[in-house]
């Protein structure tokens, strides 16, 4: 056998022991089952016109399958959803199992943690409420700060009926007074303090803030008192 020959059966051996190991490794990861623990998101699918007050946003769902299939799952993979279908305001316990879980098809679910969840379920309504200015800060030395106002005066909010009935208003982001000597308007934001409660329109409001100038009263000469004799 000539050399070239030798060269060329030496390269198709290597080859053929190569594709043999990867076909057994490959084998070997289809065959052997593993498990992982993933932080999966929950979804909430409800009817419009309510609102879930205490979300659980995630639990841990433990999956099982091959070394492939686990290597290459992450956690956008996963997810967890439930369905609800409220008849008023309302507390419930579900129960998680695969009926609510998106996952890989080749995988399979250990569990599920934890297996239940309590879910709050409120009306959501809208209703407008009063925008109340929140100023930082002083104006120019030797000014007053009169009344600021918010134009327009009112928003409308929409959120769950419990929390909504007890909001008397909501305030504007910071308006700062600092070197200001003269009355000024200024665009701010509308704040909601609670994630739930969001504000529909506008968003924005503008904030008048009057700025004062004590008068000066004139010096008036004092007439000269009269010595008694």
């Amino acid at each position: 056998m000539s050399d070239r020959r030798r060269i060329w059966a030496l390269r198709i051996l290597a080859l053929a022991i190569a594709i043999g190991v990867w076909s057994r490794v490959s084998l070997e990861e289809r065959e052997e089952t593993t498990e992982k623990l993933v932080e999966a998101g929950v979804s909430y699918n409800l009817p419009r016109g309510y609102v879930v007050l205490n979300q659980v946003q995630n639990v841990l769902v433990r999956l099982r399958g091959n070394r492939k299939a686990i290597r290459g799952l992450n956690p956008y993979m996963v997810d967890v959803q439930i369905e609800l279908a409220p008849t008023g305001p309302e507390t419930v316990t579900v129960q998680l199992g695969a009926d609510n879980l998106l996952m890989p098809e080749d995988l399979e679910l250990v569990a599920i943690e934890p297996n239940a969840i309590q879910v709050e379920l409120d009306r959501e309504i809208t209703q407008r409420v009063d925008v109340k200015p929140r100023l930082k800060g002083k104006p120019a030395l030797g000014t007053k700060l009169g009344e600021p106002e918010a134009l327009p005066d009112q928003v409308l909010v929409s959120g769950p009926e419990k929390r909504l009935s007890k909001l008397v208003s909501l305030p504007t982001q910071a308006v700062s007074l600092e070197g200001h000597s003269e009355t000024f308007e200024e665009e701010a934001s509308v704040v909601s303090p609670d994630p739930l409660i969001q504000v529909v329109q506008p968003s924005k409001v503008t904030v008048k803030v009057p700025i004062l100038t004590p008068e000066v009263k004139p010096d008036i000469p004092r007439k000269a008192k009269k010595k008694k004799r």
